[in-house]
């Protein structure tokens, strides 16, 4: 692809591989990788590039189907200049970039209690863009608000009701990009705080294939939920015993599996590629609906082309 894009002062590589971005590591080229330096000089990227090109902000790749052939448009990931994490009294700043484990450890240090991030792959962007939630608690039930930059980089703060979070989603335009998320935390006492995690962490590796590659929980669970995210306790149906009674634990299609150990986690057990992983997916949404009735819809984001 020939296009003239902007000169920033951070890195722009075109024809940038993104496999090696991913969980996953499965995926094609994006036309132009961009890694702004800082916030002002994403905002002056977006605000030069042309209105027709396509923006797509990637966080650490932890919940990402990257297809084979790539992504069409410049992506856009955050690192250095973008993971700082501020605690002031009861409220955590946490730049987008940051790790959501290393915000709950740095919490908690400070006796603040975001555990709930703990056990949450990926980077603070993303958790806010999916609502993630883990152990009863969701993004919902601590975000104050967020920074990002608009398709036209205007930096704006978007309050966190603005967002309409909701199970497994928030509101953000399209093109737009966080860059910032501000939570209240209620106190705790360090050392119970740092014992809670551990035990989180002894549950998940107990129940999921942390060792694996993978993208997380593979579909949503087909339940009642209410407007912040909580489960409906009356309608609490699992994804993955859906799969499990489909017969599909265990199953795979060319180097992807279901995984023997949690039926909802898809994994790249052996060289798959994008095309294979999406195909045994889609295998299992129709298997599930042939046997129960249920339309399991992903949770784990696809893009780019075939």
């Amino acid at each position: 692809m020939t296009q003239t894009l902007p000169t920033p002062r951070g890195a722009l590589t075109p024809n940038r591989p993104l496999a090696d971005l991913t969980w996953l590591r499965v995926g094609g080229p994006a036309d132009y990788l961009f890694q702004p330096a800082d916030a002002d000089d994403l905002a002056q990227f977006l605000a030069d590039l042309d209105p027709g090109m396509a923006v797509f902000a990637m966080g650490v790749g932890s919940n990402l189907i990257v297809r084979d052939g790539g992504i069409r448009g410049v992506v856009i990931r955050l690192g250095r200049g973008f993971n700082t994490i501020q605690i002031d009294g009861d409220t955590v700043t946490a730049g987008a970039a940051a790790l959501d484990a290393h915000v709950a450890r740095k919490a908690a240090e400070a006796g603040r209690d975001l555990t709930f991030l703990r056990t949450i792959p990926g980077s603070i962007g993303g958790a806010v863009r999916m609502n993630a939630g883990c152990y009863g608690t969701y993004v919902a039930d601590h975000l104050i608000s967020v920074r990002a930059v608009t398709r036209g980089g205007q930096a704006v703060e978007i309050p966190a009701a603005d967002l309409r979070l909701s199970y497994r989603h928030a509101e953000i335009p399209e093109g737009w990009v966080i860059t910032e998320a501000r939570f209240r935390a209620e106190a705790g006492d360090p050392a119970d705080l740092a014992a809670k995690m551990d035990d989180q962490l002894q549950r998940r590796d107990a129940s999921q294939p942390t060792r694996d590659r993978t993208a997380g929980s593979t579909f949503r669970n087909p339940a009642g939920f209410s407007s912040t995210g909580r489960a409906d306790d009356v309608h609490d149906l699992k994804a993955w015993s859906l799969i499990d009674a489909a017969g599909l634990r265990g199953h795979r299609l060319g180097g992807a599996q279901m995984s023997e150990k949690h039926p909802n986690f898809l994994t790249n057990a052996d060289g798959a590629t994008a095309a294979e992983l999406e195909a045994l997916g889609e295998l299992v949404r129709d298997r599930v609906r042939e046997t129960s009735g249920h339309d399991l819809q992903w949770e784990v984001i696809r893009v780019g082309e075939a």
